[in-house]
């Protein structure tokens, strides 16, 4: 008797291999915390990391629907949550709150 996988694992699967990607979950939770936008300059400031990684990360996650990017009339632009991260935002709030808690 064969047991059938739940695709659904499929799905988990694939979001952890974009979360787990370098500064992936960092970015996520700096636009949680941050309540709004912001730009690349200071996305990139805010998680510490190479202006390489930082535009891939958010093509990646643009790519996959958790980011939008905005462009405004004077041609600035910004990166914001989802609807779809928000709701994941507080789930990756509670994995860095238990590794804070959990001396891990």
């Amino acid at each position: 008797m064969e047991i059938e996988c739940d695709p659904i694992y499929g799905k988990v699967d694939e979001l952890l291999e974009i979360l787990t990607k370098s500064k992936s979950l960092h970015i996520l939770l700096e636009l949680y915390e941050s309540n709004g936008s912001m730009s690349f300059t200071k996305l990139k400031s805010s998680v510490d990391s190479s202006g390489t990684t930082v535009s891939r990360r958010l093509n990646e996650l643009e790519e996959c629907g958790l980011l939008k990017r905005n462009v405004s009339d004077s041609k600035s632009i910004t990166y914001s949550l989802t609807q779809k991260s928000e709701s994941l935002a507080p789930i990756v709030q509670s994995v860095y709150d238990w590794c804070l808690t959990n001396d891990f």
